[in-house]
C-alpha cells in the first residue's frame, strides 16, 4: 500500500537552471496531493513503530529495491514530504540491520552525483541529518570505511556552491566524527583549508563558523599539528575587506577554549597574527573591526608582553626594510631612465611635449 501510493516519478524541477534555492527567501513548491500523501506516510510510520512490527517478516517487502525508491523521493521539492521521508528512513535503518550498509552506500552515491555531476538535489540537508544520527551511533574504533566516508564524501560537499542550504547539518556530521576520533582532526582541517573560498565571502563566514565548532572539540595535541596553516588562514580573514569575514574571525578571541589554546601556543601564533592585527588596526575601513582588533591585541599583550614587544620590533624592522626596498627600486628605475636619456636615439623615441615614449616608425605612444 505504501509503495503503490508514494513511489512515483517526481515532476521536473520548477527551477532547474536558476539561482540556488534559499529557504529564507524562496517559497518551496508544494505537492498538490499532499493531504493524501501525508495520510499514507503517517500510517506507514505507525506501522513501523508498532510493538507488533516484525522486521523478519517485513524484510520480504522492505528490501533494496524499496530503499532505492524511497531515496529517490528525497529529491521532492516539498519540505513536508522530505521531513516524513527522513523519519521513515531513520526508522527503517534502525530496524533492518541487514540494510544498513546498503542504505549508507546509496546515500554515498547520491552525494557523489550531487558533488561531481548535478550540484542539484533537494534532500541533501535531510540525508545529512539522518547521517548525523547514524554517525553518533558508530562503534569505536571507527572502521576504515567510515573514515573514508568522511574524507571522500562529506568533506567534498564543502565545494558545492549551494553549501548554505545544508551547511549546519554537514558541520554537525564533521564534528561528530572528530569527537569519535580526534586523530581525524588534521586531515579534516587541511581539507577545509584546501577548499577555503577565495571570492565568496558568505561562504567564508560559514567555513569560519564550522572551524570554531571544530576548535571547540579539538584536542590540544591535535591543535598543535594544524595551528600554523590554520592561523595563517585566520590572519588572511582578519585582513579581509569584507567586514563580516574579518568580524567572524576576530570573534575567535571571545571563545575561552580557543583562547586557552592560543595562550599555550602563543610563541607560534602571535608572530603569525601580529602583522595582520597591527596593519588592520590602522588601515581597515570598518570601525567595529578596529575595536575587535584592539581587543585581540590587548589579549596578546596580557599573554606574553615580552613576545609581543619582540614581534612589534620585528614588524617595524620588516616595514623599514620594505620601505628601503621600494626606495632602492625607485632609484634603480631613475638610473635606468637617466641612462636611457643619454642614448642618441632617446630624443627620437620620446615625444618632446609629453615626455611619453613613442614607438619608432609608428607615431604611436606607449
Amino acid at each position: 500500500m505504501f509503495a503503490v501510493n508514494l513511489f512515483r516519478t517526481l515532476p521536473p524541477s520548477s527551477n532547474p537552471n536558476g539561482a540556488e534555492f534559499d529557504p529564507e527567501e524562496d517559497e518551496p513548491t508544494l505537492e498538490a496531493s499532499w493531504p493524501h500523501l501525508q495520510f499514507v506516510y503517517e500510517l506507514f510510520l505507525r506501522f513501523l513503530e508498532s510493538p507488533d512490527f516484525q522486521p523478519s517478516v517485513a524484510k520480504r517487502y522492505i528490501d533494496q529495491g524499496f530503499i532505492l525508491n524511497l531515496l529517490e523521493l528525497f529529491d521532492s521539492e516539498d519540505p513536508r514530504e522530505r521531513d516524513f521521508l527522513k523519519t521513515v528512513l531513520h526508522r527503517v535503518y534502525g530496524k533492518f540491520l541487514g540494510l544498513r550498509a546498503f542504505i549508507r552506500k546509496q546515500i554515498n552515491n547520491i552525494f557523489y552525483k550531487f558533488i561531481y555531476e548535478t550540484e542539484h538535489h533537494n534532500g541533501i540537508a535531510e540525508l545529512l541529518e539522518i547521517l548525523g544520527s547514524i554517525i553518533n551511533g558508530f562503534a569505536l574504533p571507527l572502521k576504515e570505511e567510515h573514515k573514508q566516508f568522511l574524507l571522500k564524501v562529506l568533506l567534498p560537499l564543502h565545494k558545492v556552491k549551494s553549501l548554505s542550504v545544508y551547511h549546519p547539518q554537514l558541520a554537525y556530521c564533521v564534528v561528530q566524527f572528530l569527537e569519535k576520533d580526534p586523530a581525524l582532526t588534521q586531515p579534516v582541517i587541511k581539507c577545509l583549508l584546501k577548499f577555503w573560498p577565495k571570492t565568496h565571502s558568505p561562504k567564508e563566514v560559514m567555513f569560519l563558523n564550522e572551524l570554531e565548532e571544530i576548535l571547540d572539540v579539538i584536542e590540544p595535541a591535535e591543535f598543535q599539528k594544524v595551528m600554523e596553516p590554520l592561523f595563517r588562514q585566520i590572519a588572511k580573514c582578519v585582513s579581509s575587506p569584507h567586514f563580516q569575514v574579518a568580524e567572524r574571525a576576530l570573534y575567535y578571541w571571545n571563545n575561552e577554549y580557543i583562547m586557552s589554546l592560543i595562550s599555550e601556543n602563543s610563541k607560534v601564533i602571535l608572530p603569525i597574527m601580529f602583522p595582520a592585527l597591527n596593519t588592520n588596526s590602522k588601515q581597515h575601513w570598518n570601525k567595529t573591526i578596529h575595536g575587535l582588533i584592539y581587543n585581540a591585541i590587548k589579549l596578546f599583550m596580557e599573554m606574553n608582553q615580552k613576545l609581543f614587544d619582540e614581534c612589534h620590533k620585528k614588524y617595524k624592522a620588516e616595514q623599514q626594510n620594505e620601505r628601503e626596498k621600494l626606495n632602492r627600486r625607485e632609484e634603480l628605475w631613475q638610473q635606468v631612465e637617466s641612462l636611457a636619456r643619454q642614448h642618441p636615439t632617446y630624443e627620437k623615441l620620446v615625444d618632446g611635449t609629453t615626455g611619453e615614449l613613442v614607438l619608432a616608425g609608428t607615431g604611436r605612444k606607449t
